[in-house]
Parts: structure tokens; sequence; C-alpha cells
């Protein structure tokens, strides 16, 4: 069983995240849009924003940044790792979700993250 989850306006064909059997919340990729404009111009701007529209999924499902397991990121300039990396440890509590990071092209923003969440309950 799956149900759509909102907290941010999609760009495309896509809900912004999956509730799945009940436990699971699938965050789709997040960029730093707000009201469908790109935000911020350097890495560190871009990631907050983008991670302030993770939480707002999440919200919107009834978790947090602490329910997160995994993320993935994905950036336009892998030499903005160490930059986006410090922005991001900032959002996390211990212990932090596994992370996978590649680059990609990204067309005119700097970072993408999606996540996948775990609701508490019994497991």
């Amino acid at each position: 069983m799956k149900s759509a989850v909102t907290g941010s306006t999609p760009s495309g064909a896509y809900s912004p995240g999956i509730f799945a059997e009940g436990r699971f919340v699938f965050v789709s990729g997040q960029g730093p849009l707000r009201d469908g404009e790109v935000v911020g111009d350097t890495i560190e701007t871009q990631t907050r924003i983008t991670l302030d529209n993770v939480r707002a999924v999440l919200e919107a499902a009834g978790l947090s940044m602490a329910d997160v397991v995994r993320c993935g990121v994905f950036l336009a300039d892998l030499g903005d790792f160490d930059r986006m990396d410090a922005v991001y440890r900032e959002h996390f509590p211990d212990p932090l979700p596994a992370r996978t990071t590649v680059g990609a092209g990204l067309l005119d923003i700097l970072v993408e993250i999606d996540c996948i969440a775990l609701a508490p309950g019994e497991g």
C-alpha cells in the first residue's frame, strides 16, 4: 500500500514523497526551489534550501530528519563536496543516514537530495 505525501511543489510528474507499507517514506529529489524558482547561488545556500524542502516533505508525513535512513546527494560539481557536507551535517542528528554522493548534470541547480525515512513503530 502506498500514499502520496506533499510538502513541496513538484516540477514534474512525480509525488514529493510516497509513504509505503505504513513505515517507509521515499522523498523524491528536492532542489533549492521556492515557489518554482531556484534560490541561492552558492552550494551552501542551495544545500540549506534543499534540506529545508526535504524536511518539509518529511514533516508532511509526520517524520523528521532523525527518521532518515538513507540519502542520495547529486552535485553539479563534485568539487563542492566538502562545502555541501558541512551544511548537510548541520541538518541530521547522529547516527547520520547512509549516503551516496554522485556528480550529475543538474541544469540550473547545484544540488539535489532524495532520501528514505523509516517511521517509528514496531519492527
